[in-house]
């Protein structure tokens, strides 16, 4: 499976900080057998996120982009809008089952906005900004979204 990891936070951007979220997901997502084809930290701007996002899929250049980063309640925080801007198909039971697992260790998770879906034959799923709550939801999520990633790329494509 190729990945694509997309850290949306202006800070990590313009490198005030570090991307420790990002890290966490590389190094889950390679000790699972995968590759990663595209990191990148990028500002926390709804078109900018869109149109990469957008781009990745309709190239074809990955088959599940994971962001991290934007999806809370900040003012600034936009990347679940900049997400259903792009996918054709809500994944809703991703996010909710993320936030349910979640629950059980920290109530502030029923405060994550995060979205998924498909666009074309791409998965795209929103993670939390904080490394830990990353490693937590991924590693819960990682078998079932690698299994949604296989039936996307079984399915007939208009």
């Amino acid at each position: 499976m190729r990945v694509a990891i997309i850290t949306a936070n202006t800070a990590v951007y313009r490198e005030k900080e570090e991307d420790a979220a990002g890290k966490v997901i590389k190094k889950l997502i390679e000790q699972a057998g995968h590759t990663i084809v595209f990191q990148k930290a990028l500002p926390c701007d709804r078109t900018v996120l869109s149109t990469v996002m957008q781009r990745m899929a309709d190239g074809h250049l990955t088959d599940l982009i994971l962001t991290t980063g934007g999806a809370g309640c900040n003012a600034g925080d936009c990347t679940p809008e900049a997400t259903m801007d792009v996918v054709e198909r809500p994944v809703l039971g991703i996010p909710e089952a993320m936030r349910a697992y979640t629950m059980k260790l920290t109530k502030r998770s029923m405060l994550n906005r995060s979205a998924a879906g498909i666009r074309g034959d791409v998965l795209i799923v929103n993670l939390p900004g904080k490394a830990g709550a990353v490693k937590q939801c991924l590693e819960y999520l990682l078998p079932e979204i690698a299994h949604a990633v296989e039936v996307i790329q079984k399915a007939p494509q208009e």
